[in-house]
């Protein structure tokens, strides 16, 4: 499974987004405020919403994510062409950023396609990994195997399951608290 930053095309998407931000911030404040902060906006875009694929579970929501961000793709030529064609930038400037955003239109299309094949149960091994718990070595284990075998028996119900890990099942406590009322939580809304 790749990791996040290891992404080709959110790697492509971070790079052009900051050779644009280094472009515009060289302009004038008018033509910064006019063109440079929509041009930021979207070659910003097309990152956020690759990331945001990534970062979702469900296929339909990954796809919705990714042709967000190739529409951002789209975009960014938009002001780029306006750039050009308002004598911001070079033709040789323009020709790169064209370049560079058709091969990160290719790679979205790419991973669109790569999530439809997996959706559509073409490849048996896709698999979201699960979360990694880390125990200090001082933790006992929660549940021995005898624990989980007897909770895999068809015979016993659920009120006599929970009463036996109650009466059988102890965690450690590395850290007590020793104050009995602890402050709340702060509001963060």
């Amino acid at each position: 499974m790749v990791v996040f930053e290891e992404l080709y095309v959110l790697q492509l998407a971070e790079d052009i987004a900051d050779d644009v931000w280094k472009m515009v911030f060289q302009w004038n404040a008018f033509i910064r405020d006019v063109i440079g902060k929509q041009l930021i906006r979207s070659a910003d875009s097309i990152g956020a919403n690759i990331a945001e694929a990534f970062g979702r579970y469900h296929y339909g929501d990954k796809i919705n994510f990714l042709y967000y961000a190739r529409g951002s793709v789209f975009e960014t030529k938009y002001w780029l062409n306006r750039a050009l064609k308002r004598d911001i930038i070079e033709s040789e400037i323009h020709r790169s950023y064209a370049e560079r955003l058709n091969e990160m239109a290719k790679g979205v299309n790419g991973y669109v396609g790569k999530i439809k094949t997996y959706r559509h149960g073409k490849v048996q091994a896709f698999k979201e990994p699960g979360p990694t718990y880390h125990f200090r070595e001082t933790e006992q284990v929660i549940f021995s195997e005898a624990h989980l075998a007897w909770l895999l028996t068809d015979d016993d119900t659920r009120q006599t399951t929970l009463q036996h890990i109650r009466q059988t099942t102890t965690l450690p406590n590395p850290n007590p608290n020793p104050n009995p009322n602890p402050d709340p939580a702060p509001n963060l809304d």
